[in-house]
Parts: structure tokens; sequence; C-alpha cells
């Protein structure tokens, strides 16, 4: 097979857009495989080294990421049936969630100007630019609740789903330490923590490493964060001086 052959080839691939499906599956696959080598190391998440992985990938490639997306929307498609899946082991546990519903709900406004207040303060303090800190503003939430939000208030929405993912690693690396350091061993509250602070990333990783009681919980952080955030960051701007 000759040179011009095999760049025909290449050409024919790259605009199929079931390559980029395959591929995805792929490199998903092979960070799975990676981190499990690893010992499941947080620091190594298998979604943040598919991503690394994939952004290296197309750049050898020299593939735009709009061709890439034509294939990889079939699994783009699949999360808000997966999102919505996450009903189910809460629906398992709605005993304890009605019986902790007002204190979970105290705990996540909390968190929420917590979280938001903290970034803002320190951001504000090193310099960042006012766009910087609009998309810093709901890191803590899942990536599209957090894009549409950075866009309402003035952020940048790719810049926020991107630190959205980079709070998420973070946030599964740091948290069994911080349950060691502080002692916390009710799955609920670990659960619960982890999807306040790590949205998706965390759930996963609750359901993973801490069981279904703690990934219930997870998901529901998750869901609450996002639709609280959505109504309370635009106040909590405002008390920055922003809007």
């Amino acid at each position: 097979m000759n040179v011009a052959t095999l760049d025909q080839l290449w050409v024919y691939l790259s605009g199929n857009p079931l390559l980029s499906l395959l591929v995805t599956l792929l490199v998903f696959t092979l960070a799975v495989r990676i981190n499990r080598t690893l010992g499941g190391t947080p620091l190594l998440h298998p979604v943040t080294l598919s991503i690394a992985m994939l952004i290296a990938l197309l750049l050898l490639a020299d593939m735009e990421y709009r061709t890439y997306f034509e294939g990889a929307q079939f699994i783009h498609f699949l999360l808000g049936p997966a999102t919505v899946a996450l009903a189910i082991p809460l629906y398992d546990h709605r005993e304890r969630v009605r019986r902790l519903l007002w204190p979970l709900l105290l705990a996540c406004g909390v968190g929420i100007f917590t979280a938001v207040a903290s970034t803002l303060g320190l951001a504000m303090l090193l310099g960042a630019r006012t766009e910087t800190l609009l998309s810093l503003a709901p890191r803590s939430v899942t990536s599209p609740i957090a894009m549409g939000i950075a866009e309402q208030i003035g952020g940048i929405p790719s810049l926020a789903a991107g630190l959205v993912l980079l709070t998420g690693s973070i946030g599964c690396a740091l948290g069994p330490w911080i349950f060691r350091l502080l002692r916390i061993r009710d799955p609920e509250v670990q659960g619960f923590t982890l999807g306040l602070a790590a949205h998706g990333f965390g759930t996963a990783h609750a359901f993973a490493r801490l069981g279904a009681v703690a990934g219930a919980f997870s998901g529901l952080a998750m869901g609450l964060t996002g639709l609280l955030t959505a109504f309370l960051l635009p106040l909590i701007t405002r008390l920055f001086g922003f809007g």
C-alpha cells in the first residue's frame, strides 16, 4: 500500500464520525486500566486522563473538534439518561433523604456560599480579571449547568467547563484524605460532601469507592447544588460588586 493510498484512507477515516466514537471508547478503557494499575489514585482520574489523551490525539491527527464531536455526540447524548438514572438509588434511600431533608438543604446552601465566596475572594486577591472571576464562580456544579451560569453572569463557558473538571479531580483527590483527617465515616455525609464539592466526579467516586448509600446522597447533592446555584450565584456575585 503506497503513501497516497494511506493518505486517502486516513482522510476517509478522519471524516467518519464512528471513528471518534471508537477512539473515545478505546481511550477511556485505556485510562481506566492505567488508573487501576496505579492503585486507583484519584490524582489520575480516568476522565481527566482521557481528556488529556484525546486532546493529544486530536492535535497529532490535526482533527478539528467539530469533526470529532460528530461521532462523540452519541456518548454525549447518554449523559442525560445517566444523570436521570441517579434517581434510582436515591429512590431506594428516600426515607433517609426525607428524614435529613432540612439539614441537607441547609448544608447545601452553606456549601454553595462558602465555595463561591472563597473562590471569588482568593481570585480577587490574586488579581484575576472579571471574566475569569465569573468563570470561576460556578466551578462546583456539573459542567452543563456551570457553562449556562457562566454565560448568564458574564463569564466564559469553555473556561468554566475546564475549571469544573479541575475542581472535580481535586475534590476526589482530597476528599478521602479529609475524611480520614476529620474521622468522618458516615457514608451519607461522605457522599453528600463529594457531590456538593466535586459534582459528577465525586458522585462516580462515591459509587465506586464508598457504596450505594454514599452514591445516592452524592447524586442528591449534585442535583441540589446545580439547582440552587443557578438561583443563588447571581445574588452572591452582586454582593461582590459584579453585575
